[in-house]
């Protein structure tokens, strides 16, 4: 005599496992799509600091208003 499951146990399992296989896949893509987006941001972060040295090398230290593109000279701190 073979020793087995039920049917519905086995169902059960075996859909369970389907679950929790999809779930580490979905895992997978999400952290491969959250690596991308963290090289984008430091790409967009380099392109911040490149346009901050732009702009201070044309206009001085200065704090920009990002609602209507006025500026405020900073004042320099003595060392």
């Amino acid at each position: 005599m073979e020793n087995k499951i039920t049917k519905e146990q086995l169902d059960k399992i075996t859909d369970q496992q389907k679950a929790l296989n999809m779930m580490l896949s979905n895992i997978g893509v999400l952290e491969s799509q959250k690596h991308a987006l963290l090289h984008q941001i430091a790409e967009v972060n380099k392109e911040i600091e490149e346009t901050k040295v732009e702009l201070e090398k044309e206009y001085g230290a200065i704090n920009i208003n990002l609602e209507d593109g006025s500026y405020t000279e900073l004042e320099k701190k003595d060392e």
